[in-house]
Order: C-alpha cells, then sequence, then structure tokens
C-alpha cells in the first residue's frame, strides 16, 4: 500500500476521470478454490498445533515423526503468510479503486491486477505443488517393452518408427537409450523390442506411454491407396538395478525363482546355437515368465532376464499402491490398463490424439521426430496431477 501511495505522489494529476477497466474478482478465486486454501489452512493450523505441542512438552523434540512432520509443513506456512499478506494489500488496493483522484484510481487498479494476478499463480501453482507428495519413483529409470499387435508387417515397421521416437526423446532430454533385446522383422520392421532409458525421471514421464499405439497410414505395400489401421503394444516399467535395491525392499527371494537354461533359437552364430545361453526365469508366486536369449552369454542374459523379472515386479507392487491410495476415486488416466488404446497417429490427417485426455495435436511430424511427443507427455501428466490433487482435497477435506 506505501508503493501504491508513493506512486500516487510521483504521478502528474489526470485532468480526466480514468476509464473504468475490468479487474479479475478475487471472490471467484477463492469460491473456485475452496476446498484448496481450506486444506492448505488445515495444515497451517496443523503446524501451529505441533508448534504448540513442542513448547509445552519438551519430550516432544525427540519424537521424529513430529519434528519430521513440523518440517514438512514449514513451507505450507510459509506460502500461507504470503498469501494472507498479498490478500491484505488486495483488501487495502480496493478502496482506492474509486478514488476521486483518478490518478489514484487508476494506481489502485494496476496494483490490484497485479496482486490478484500473484494470487491466482499461488492457488494454481504454489499450494497444489506442495500439497501433492514428491513422487516416489521419480529417481527411477524405464525399461520399455514394444510389441506389435494387429496388422501384420505394417504393426511391425511401425514399432520401428516409434522406437526411434522415444530413442530421439532420450536424445533431447538427456536419457541414455539402450536396446537390450530385439525381434527383427522382414524388411525394416521390428516384431518386438526391450529398451532401457537410464536418467532421473525417465519412468516418470514414459510410465503414461504404456497402453496400445494405433497407426492410421497407407502402407507402402498398399497399391490400391486405402488406410490400413495397425497397432503397437507399449509397457513402461520402473527400471532398477540390483544394487539399488535395499535388503528390506527386496523383491522375491531365489526359493520362488525357477530357472532354466537351453540353447538360443533363430540367427546368431554357432556359438550363440550351440551353447546353453538362453535363460527363463520364472516368478512362482505370480506365475511371471522371462525369457532372454539376446545376449551371447548366459550371464548376460540371465543378468538382464533378472533384471526385467524385477522391473515387472515393482511395477506390480507400484500399481497396488496407487490402486490402494485411489479407491475412492477412478484416476483420469488409466495407465495400469495396458490394453487401453491411448493414442492414435493419423497420417493423412497429420494429427495425432490422445484418447484419454482427449487431446489432438496436428503435429504428427513433430511428434514422430521426439520433439512433439513431450505435449503429449506434459499434458497427461497434468491431469494425473490434477487428479492426484483432486483425491488429496477430497479425503483430506472430509477430516
Amino acid at each position: 500500500m506505501l508503493q501504491l501511495l508513493s506512486r500516487s505522489l510521483r504521478r502528474p494529476l489526470s485532468a480526466h476521470t480514468a476509464p473504468r477497466r475490468r479487474t479479475h474478482n478475487i471472490a471467484d478465486i477463492e469460491h473456485t478454490n475452496a476446498s484448496l486454501l481450506h486444506v492448505v489452512k488445515k495444515s497451517v493450523d496443523e503446524r501451529k498445533a505441533l508448534l504448540a505441542k513442542i513448547s509445552q512438552d519438551v519430550s516432544a523434540l525427540d519424537d521424529k515423526a513430529i519434528l519430521r512432520r513440523f518440517k514438512e509443513l514449514e513451507p505450507i506456512e510459509d506460502a500461507w503468510n504470503r498469501w494472507t499478506s498479498t490478500r491484505k494489500e488486495l483488501d487495502d488496493a480496493l478502496l482506492f479503486l474509486n478514488d476521486s483522484d483518478p490518478a489514484m484510481a487508476s494506481l489502485a487498479h494496476e496494483e490490484i491486477t497485479s496482486l490478484t494476478a500473484s494470487l491466482s499463480v499461488m492457488v494454481s501453482r504454489t499450494f497444489p505443488a506442495l500439497l501433492i507428495p514428491p513422487s516416489p519413483t521419480k529417481h527411477l529409470s524405464a525399461l520399455m517393452e514394444l510389441k506389435s499387435g494387429v496388422g501384420g508387417s505394417e504393426a511391425s515397421l511401425f514399432l520401428a518408427d516409434i522406437l526411434r521416437m522415444y530413442q530421439r526423446l532420450a536424445n533431447a532430454v538427456g536419457w541414455h537409450a539402450a536396446i537390450v533385446a530385439k525381434n527383427d522383422a522382414e524388411g525394416n520392421g521390428i516384431k518386438d523390442a526391450t529398451v532401457e532409458f537410464k536418467g532421473p525421471g525417465a519412468y516418470d514421464a514414459l510410465r503414461w506411454e504404456s497402453g496400445v499405439h494405433r497407426v492410421q497410414r497407407v502402407p507402402a505395400t498398399e497399391t490400391g491407396g486405402r488406410t490400413h489401421t495397425s497397432t503397437v503394444a507399449v509397457v513402461v516399467l520402473p527400471l532398477i538395478e540390483e544394487t539399488e535395491i535395499a535388503p528390506d525392499e527386496e523383491l522375491f527371494t531365489m526359493d520362488e525363482i525357477k530357472l532354466e537354461v537351453m540353447r538360443s533359437r533363430g540367427a546368431g552364430g554357432q556359438h550363440v546355437n550351440k551353447t546353453e545361453s538362453a535363460v527363463r526365469l520364472t516368478h512362482i508366486p505370480t506365475g511371471i515368465t522371462v525369457s532372454m536369449q539376446d545376449q551371447r552369454s548366459q550371464h548376460q542374459n540371465r543378468r538382464l532376464a533378472f533384471q526385467v523379472l524385477r522391473s515387472r515386479l515393482l511395477d506390480i507392487k507400484l500399481t497396488r499402491e496407487m490402486e490402494a491410495r485411489r479407491a475412492t476415486r477412478r484416476s483420469l488416466v488409466k495407465g495400469a490398463d495396458r490394453s487401453e488404446k491411448i493414442r492414435t497417429y493419423n497420417y493423412a490427417q497429420g494429427r495425432v490424439t490422445d484418447h484419454r485426455i482427449g487431446l489432438t495435436l496436428k503435429n504428427l511430424h513433430s511428434v514422430l521426430e521426439g520433439d512433439g511427443l513431450q505435449d503429449f507427455i506434459d499434458a497427461v501428466a497434468k491431469h494425473h496431477e490434477e487428479a492426484l490433487l483432486a483425491d488429496m482435497l477430497e479425503e483430506k477435506g472430509e477430516k
């Protein structure tokens, strides 16, 4: 408010009344975000209660859970204090909006616009970012399995196209992409492939790519110019190395594993075909089977097979935890349903459609080059965060 008054003294007075300009309605912002503000205020009150408890009972200082929670709530209280101080500045500025001095009224309008914008950012970005817990998988890399579906050779060609798309995306964001297994088809197609994307955030970004990807285009072998529809199934799993697993986080014991070795089949030379280098693992409790024969040695195939098995078991564990947390509300993004059609790539119209969020962009070339794919990844992630926030507000609002 002092800034408003000092600026009014520096500016010359106008002989005409300043035109009335439309301002944002803070009441609308508060009404729309009432649940959010209620939860933030409850968190602040919780921290104040913890402070009172610590002040009254010195033994509380030895309670690590209390101290941890007290520290966790500090950023929320700081943000709430900024909200209340900005809100008071706005109330003060509103008093000058209809001032008889046109210069003062104009300054008040500018101040109100700026303060309202700040409050809007706080409810749309600051508070949600503080309330949504950090992703427990943000440090994990990703293991992607791609399998051609309906469409025969055209599906295999499309698999090669989207594999290249993901490799280009990895290069753009700084992940290391490595193909650990691949089964080529005739021509330049690929029947199936397994790829590692190593780098922090790789799993959180790519996990929404799990599902059926559909392409609509005229195949190179089509003489009649008819559009064909083909599909590729993508499964993205969290990738963890054996050295990253703590003893209490082990996903299986060796007693639960059936290990079989056999000769590799298919092309690969005399060494591969004459030695028992292929490995098949079966996790007895779940029935999950992993086969690996692409590497030259049994040791390499065994290591990769165990890595894939860990990824699949961790994926099951994370999915169950997510379902448990979201039991009262269905997710906006059905990431766990790998049989669902999630995206269509239409070559004739140059468009890409994500069916989960209803987003269509005419940027097919950019998506296939890897750059435009980030738009869809960001949009789906945003919907997921909004769903998490809605669930959290519903849960905490009822308490």
